[in-house]
Order: C-alpha cells, then structure tokens, then sequence
C-alpha cells in the first residue's frame, strides 16, 4: 500500500495537474486525465508484478534479480534479536530455499564425480564449496581458481554446489574448461555426504526442527561441515574461495595451518584455521572434527563451528593421535592476517614501501603456498596499480581478465 501512494505520488509530479486548469478543451482535459489514471493503475500493476517476480523464476529482469538475489543472501541468516522458537520456525518458513537440505537425484553424480575425479591424472585433487547463488560468485572467487591450475596445471578440482552446478555455473567456469583444466561443480546431498559419520544424527535434527539453526548464516555452518566430510570421504585439499594458490601442494599431507603463535615462537600456536585443510580420507582428526560439530554445535557464535572447532580438537589430539598429521605455521597458508593485510592493496609510495613490497612477494613464492584474502575484510577494497595483490593477480592468473581494475 505504501509503494503505491508512492508510485502516485511520483505520477502526479511529473504531470503537473495544475496545467490542466490552463487548457480550454474539456475534451483534451478528459484525454490527459484518463491518461493519468492509466498510468497510476499501469504503476500498481507493474508494482505488484515486480514483488512477484521477486519469487518467480519467470525470465526476471537484471534488477529483479539482483533483488532476488539479495533477498536469498538475507534470508540465510534468521532475523537478528530472535529466541531459539523464532529461528526454528524461521527455519520452518525458509527450509526449501537451502538445496543443500533436500536430498536430490543428482547426489548420486556427485559420488560418481568425485570418483571419476581419482581415477584421472590429477596432480593434486581440489574441493571448494559455495553454498550462495551463483551470482555472487565474482572474479576473486574465479580468481581462487584460477590460481590452482596456474600452480597445478594438471590437478582437479571440484566445488561442491548447487547454484554453480548449473549453466550459469558452466559459463562461469568455461573459460578453464576452454583451456582444458580440470574443474566442475556438483551438486553435494549433505545427508547423504554424512552417512556414518557422527552428524548424520545433527543433520536429521536440524531437518525434523529439533534443532536452533542459530543466528549465524546457515550456509556458513553448512560449508564448515562440509568440506570435513567431503575430505574424510574423498581425502584431498580444501581451499576456500578466498584462497590464492602460489606454490605447490604436492608433498603437502595432512596438514592444517596456523593462523596465529606466540609472538616469536612459530611452533608455539595459539589458533588454527580451516580455510585449507589437507588430509587423506578417513583420517581420524577429521571424524574427530566431525565429532565435535555434531557435539558441540552453536550456530549463534562466529567461528564455533570452524576456526576455532579445528583449534579445541587439535589442541586435545595431540596427546591422544600423535603424529599423524602436521601444523604448519602461519607463513604456510596466513601469511598475512586480517589486520594487516589491507596494506598489501596498496600502491607502494616511497622507497621504504617498495622494498617491503618486494620482501612481501619474495615470501609469497617462496615460503608460502598461498595467501587467504579475508574476504570480509578486504572485498570492498580497491586494489592499488603496483601494490602486491595486484601483482600476486597477475603472476597467479591462467584467465586474467583484469580483476585489479
């Protein structure tokens, strides 16, 4: 009701009313009036239309779906200041917007996918997730694939999603696959991703609305679980989707990387991350990660249910699995921390910051096997001509179509 007094209001402005009382001819006078009132029903029609498409997938409208989308982005978090009953019921209400809960036909081609994925030559084998519309899927998450094959040519890599296993999904990855590298997107069944493991139970809850899906987007959560139990079922690396490789994986196994150690102590760690994770399938720290989700899940804290669910088990594994698995320090996968890394977006304006540019560069390709973007952070971010992200773009890039501008 209020958009249309609005779309009113708007009529009458551009046709200034007043104009009529100088026009003699009544018969002109009725033509344009009648006209006015075309155009203010034409306006609450094409309005409601609007709202509708909104839900409709009925060839929509850039704008429209800018807004769908957008609406899709909002609606994976339930609204802020809510109890728990409001958040199932909200769950309740939105459940059928998260293909990543309903089971599908195509659960079968991801199982079969990742099969054909080993028994090719892959030099290294990749997995990212993306649990949000393909739209969203801009050029630093294509970038983050383009550096995989830049530095692993001959590896594979899957993301598992549902938005991106379409043909909007395939145009946004033809540019690889023109070039002949490995990749594909596959829509993963969670439920059936996590038979026998210890949150099939959790899933199955969270379905029947037994559980809070708290106040973090439920998405977030969901890929946390899943590229656990992608790897403890395949084995392989994850990376997310704001990862650029630099270096090689190979002779990299199972390994998790820490983000931050007691200041000049790069063995002595105090939190760890699961941005990259690496590790053969069923490795035991991975059921024990799996483990702990189901157990201790809280949806309303950010991170519980991932940088810091990988910090509290490993803390206790290693007094009870030993040594079957590698933390490597910071400079392997977060060389730069979220605090800091902004300055690597800017252009170097004094001698002092080009020599620190060139040590950063030197210990991106040497030490380093990639750098996480921290893309929360840095999304917005104009990226500076000369700084070292534009430079890491543009050594690390099989596409390369500009993202720096």
């Amino acid at each position: 009701m209020e958009k249309d007094k609005t779309n009113k209001k708007s009529l009458s402005e551009t046709f200034d009313i007043r104009q009529l009382k100088h026009t003699n001819s009544p018969v002109f006078s009725t033509a344009i009036f009648a006209v006015i009132l075309f155009l203010i029903a034409a306006g609450t029609i094409l309005s409601n239309m609007s709202l509708e498409s909104t839900f409709l997938w009925s060839s929509p409208t850039y704008e429209v779906k800018t807004k769908m989308n957008r609406m899709e982005q909002k609606s994976m978090a339930p609204p802020k200041n809510t109890t728990s009953r409001d958040r199932i019921a909200w769950l309740r209400l939105h459940l059928h917007e998260f293909e990543v809960f309903n089971s599908t036909n195509l659960s079968e081609q991801f199982h079969q996918r990742v099969l054909k994925s080993l028994d090719e030559k892959c030099e290294v084998r990749f997995f990212m997730t993306w649990f949000s519309p393909a739209d969203f899927f801009g050029k630093r998450e294509l970038l983050a694939v383009e550096s995989v094959f830049k530095s692993h040519p001959q590896g594979c890599l899957m993301i598992a999603s549902g938005s991106l296993d379409s043909l909007q999904g395939y145009n946004i990855l033809k540019p690889l696959l023109d070039r002949g590298y490995k990749v594909f997107a596959a829509t993963p069944d969670i439920s059936l991703l996590l038979e026998n493991t210890p949150a099939k139970a959790w899933f199955q809850e969270m379905k029947s609305f037994k559980r809070d899906p708290g106040r973090i987007p439920i998405s977030q959560n969901l890929s946390n679980l899943a590229r656990l139990a992608i790897l403890y079922k395949y084995g392989g690396v994850y990376l997310d989707t704001d990862f650029i490789v630099t270096r090689s994986f190979k002779g990299l196994k199972n390994s998790i990387g820490a983000q931050t150690v007691v200041e000049g102590d790069s063995k002595n760690w105090t939190r760890l991350n699961n941005a990259v994770l690496i590790f053969d399938k069923y490795h035991p720290l991975l059921y024990s990660f799996i483990e702990e989700f189901a157990s201790n899940f809280d949806g309303n804290k950010w991170g519980h249910n991932g940088p810091y669910l990988v910090t509290r088990v490993v803390q206790r594994a290693q007094e009870t699995i030993g040594n079957s698995f590698a933390v490597l320090p910071p400079v392997a996968f977060y060389p730069y921390n979220w605090l800091v890394i902004q300055r690597l977006f800017q252009t170097p304006r004094s001698s002092d910051e080009t020599t620190l540019l060139k040590a950063d560069l030197v210990k991106l390709n040497e030490e380093s096997y990639g750098l996480h973007l921290w893309n929360k952070i840095t999304r917005k971010l104009k990226i500076g001509k000369g700084s070292v992200i534009d430079i890491v773009i543009s050594d690390h890039c099989v596409v390369c179509r500009g993202i720096q501008r």
